[in-house]
């Protein structure tokens, strides 16, 4: 049993002008969702000054919009320069005009991260507002846009899993996708790897977030949100990353599974292993020195 992968258009809409053709794709749409989701919960967020310590949230509803500007700069041009670095340096290395083709594709999350986290350090420095709380207001607000830009893939059809003769198996009907290893017998079915991120990155990830901050008043306890991002998204994208098709661009006959670090034949570190290996030990030491701290300045 496998499942065909819905026909839907990456395309909206489009028209031309002259020479000059524009497009409405999903995957823009995705960016736009996220952020407007990411907007209305903060500004919901930094409204109930009971989720926030005495000194009340870092930020009023109106300064939220003004951060607004700050984050998108860094999700666009750091997931762009971050593609650029981290997947395919020599590419555009040889065609450095092609940096700038972002409607072709090539958006990366570390990279968007570390824009965003750019943005925050520069804006909390420039408004004088405290990093850790600010940090943990943006990290509950992310997950929808990765639930979003991971549901843009599985309409492009692009980021699919590595073949397997599982119940919900999936048939992608582009090219690549069929090149299933020569033992393969009948369709080559793949993983929806981008549905697994969708779930356990945005849905999941969210949900476990939403909880810590409205139940167990995570924002009270400065800089904790922040870790909790940090290690249920490392873990999830390194879980799911072993039923991510490797990319294309490291993948040799001598290293089939386009590992970075190669332990054996068989067992490595992918790209985004390696990106998110970082994010979990700081998000757990951070927790636990944090814990340290607390236990002593209440001794």
């Amino acid at each position: 049993m496998s499942f065909s992968f819905p026909q839907i258009d990456p395309v909206i809409f489009s028209f031309s002008v002259g020479q000059l053709e524009f497009a409405l794709r999903w995957y823009a749409v995705s960016y736009i969702a996220g952020i407007l989701a990411a907007w209305k919960l903060m500004q919901f967020l930094v409204k109930r000054d009971n989720l926030w310590s005495k000194k009340g949230p870092p930020l009023s509803s109106l300064e939220v919009d003004d951060l607004m500007t700050y984050l998108i700069l860094g999700i666009i041009l750091g997931g762009r320069i971050g593609y650029v670095f981290f997947y395919q340096p020599g590419y555009y290395l040889q065609n450095p005009a092609h940096i700038f083709k972002i409607w072709q594709g090539g958006m990366s999350f570390h990279g968007g991260f570390l824009g965003v986290v750019i943005g925050t350090v520069f804006y909390s420095y420039k408004r004088k507002i405290d990093l850790w709380s600010l940090g943990d207001l943006i990290a509950v607000a992310s997950p929808p846009g990765l639930l979003f830009g991971r549901l843009a893939n599985f309409i492009n059809g692009e980021l699919w899993g590595k073949p397997t003769t599982s119940k919900w198996g999936m048939v992608f009907p582009v090219k690549n996708a069929q090149e299933c290893p020569e033992n393969w017998i009948g369709v080559c079915t793949r993983h929806p790897s981008q549905l697994y991120e969708a779930a356990m990155e945005g849905l999941a990830l969210w949900v476990i977030m939403l909880t810590f901050v409205l139940i167990f008043s995570s924002f009270k306890r400065r800089g904790e949100t922040i870790c909790i991002f940090l290690i249920g998204y490392g873990i999830s994208r390194g879980i799911i990353e072993i039923f991510r098709e490797p990319d294309a661009q490291f993948v040799n006959a001598l290293n089939p599974n386009g590992y970075i670090i190669l332990f054996n034949e068989t067992i490595g570190l992918s790209m985004g292993q390696i990106l998110c290996l970082p994010m979990v030990i700081i998000g757990i030491s951070s927790m636990i020195i944090r814990h340290i701290l607390v236990m002593k300045s209440n001794s």
